[in-house]
């Protein structure tokens, strides 16, 4: 046996033998994402790159591949192993298994099937890399989409975008470098209310408190998979920074507030009891030049907008919310948004490292955490929300152009059924809702879109009164953007 130094593990390499691949143990979200995979609703990652021009075939494939072995942490797949092994174990190829690129035949509805496939088709994990890039062309329309998909076990977004940089470059000639990341004050920025006061017997019960749940609204109730929507928005203008000194809301804030009001809005105009809305916030603090960590690298907090609204109870409560609790709300999320990112913690808490600990077999930790995630279900937050601001790289493919736009989407399991996902390209915000098609079908998600594009109105300086919305509330107005939504039968499983 021997100890060898592997770049492609960060650091040392595990003991090997003789023509033993390296290997290196599942981190934390790897290990819990392993342990409830469900068929029925695919832990998937989909991307989707806009390009003005259409790559070479060939070029963009030896591109890609070339990318792969300059970021070799991709080139692995799940070890073989037992059930009463301690650990999952991702095994480092010296090439893919499998073509991860291909290109289907130019037709009308080409996108639409390829979206349908990013999130009912996942890469598995025993061929290596756990990632697919289709390159989409529908005919009598300029340019393409490159529609990648991941297995959200084995990679994240930001670490696709890194990957996809790289082919770019490699295809394009030139440099992709990546912007300067956002300044982020980790001394001296204003603390959250409730961390000034320590946790009070008031936090204690809010956290014992049932999240609130969206409303389903799906006239085709037990049906699988995921449904998806994309808008197309202008960015948000930001706040001004305040007077006072404290933190300037950023546009993530402003998203937090909006999902929120959309949250709470929506459930009320269902006929849902009023609850504590909770959104998931990935933090991601990787940095984004060649040396960034491939993987699944960001960091899971909640913010509870219990805590932050019970000093304007009408805020959520009312048809037409006040501007002026709005801005009292997105200024308290900003204080609580800037605390957290600066608090470093485990990517799952303490509950994912307990259960990823290796004392027990995998096969008894999987049944554990499976059981684990039920029980805490009631209190699942009640969204995803996943920002990565504006894309870190110009994703330059010389002859193709600069990507125009890009879109992602992350998996929306029930309990929670929801998430909200955006970016922004050349001052465009492209945000997607993915959602369960067992909490909602095609004409619910476009109704909850409606409902979120105003709230981020809302949320934004110079907000006004939001318009009345019935039952199901009206599609986005055309001012506010374009919707571009996946076909009602499609993304079901």
């Amino acid at each position: 046996m021997t100890t060898l130094h592997d770049p492609r593990l960060g650091g040392p390499a595990p003991a090997t033998g003789a023509g033993r691949l390296p290997r290196v143990p599942f981190p934390t979200i790897d290990e819990v994402s392993r342990h409830c995979v469900q068929d029925e609703e695919p832990e998937t990652v989909h991307i989707e790159v806009h390009l003005p021009g259409r790559p070479d075939p060939d070029r963009l494939r030896a591109a890609f591949h070339e990318a792969l072995r300059k970021h070799p942490r991709i080139l692995m797949r799940q070890a073989p192993g037992a059930w009463w092994r301690r650990r999952y174990e991702w095994e480092l190829t010296d090439g893919p298994d499998v073509d991860p690129v291909s290109f289907p035949p130019p037709a009308a509805d080409a996108l639409d099937r390829a979206r349908e496939r990013s999130m009912a088709q996942c890469p598995p994990l025993d061929a290596a890399p756990p990632i697919r890039l289709e390159q989409v062309v529908t005919p009598g329309e300029p340019g393409c989409v490159l529609v990648l998909t991941i297995n959200h076990t084995a990679l994240d977004g930001p670490s696709c975008l890194r990957i996809l940089a790289t082919a770019a470059t490699l295809y394009g000639g030139a440099e992709n470098p990546p912007a300067p990341p956002p300044s982020r004050a980790a001394a001296g920025a204003p603390a959250a209310p409730a961390e000034r006061a320590g946790r009070t017997a008031a936090d204690v019960a809010r956290s014992l408190t049932r999240s609130a749940r969206i409303a389903a609204d799906t006239r085709a109730p037990g049906r699988t998979g995921n449904g998806m929507l994309l808008l197309d928005l202008p960015v948000p203008a930001r706040w001004p920074a305040p007077a006072d000194g404290s933190v300037r809301p950023t546009v993530n804030d402003q998203l937090m507030v909006a999902v929120c009001l959309t949250a709470a809005r929506w459930n009320r105009l269902h006929g849902r009891p009023a609850a504590p809305v909770r959104v998931t916030m990935p933090i991601d603090d990787r940095p984004r030049a060649a040396e960034m960590p491939i993987g699944n690298g960001t960091r899971l907090v909640d913010v509870d907008f219990a805590a932050l609204r019970e000093a304007d109870p009408r805020l959520l409560a009312a048809e037409h919310p006040d501007p002026a609790a709005v801005a009292r709300l997105v200024h308290r999320t900003a204080a609580v948004t800037r605390a957290l990112k600066a608090t470093p913690a485990a990517p799952m808490r303490t509950a994912g490292t307990l259960l990823t600990a290796p004392v027990l077999p995998v096969g008894l930790r999987a049944a554990l955490t499976r059981t684990a995630r039920r029980v805490a279900g009631p209190w699942t937050s009640t969204v995803l929300l996943s920002n990565i601001g504006r894309v870190a790289f110009p994703l330059d493919f010389g002859d193709a152009g600069r990507a125009r736009a890009v879109w992602f989407s992350a998996p929306a399991r029930m309990p929670r059924g929801l998430a909200v996902t955006c970016a922004s390209t050349a001052g465009r915000l492209h945000l997607t809702l993915r959602w369960s098609r067992a909490l909602l079908d095609d004409a619910g998600g476009a109704a909850l879109a409606g409902l979120l594009t105003r709230s981020l109105a809302l949320a934004s300086p110079g907000n006004g009164p939001a318009t009345a919305g019935g039952e199901r509330p009206g599609p986005p107005p055309e001012t506010g953007g374009t919707a571009d939504p996946v076909p009602r039968k499609g993304g079901g499983t």
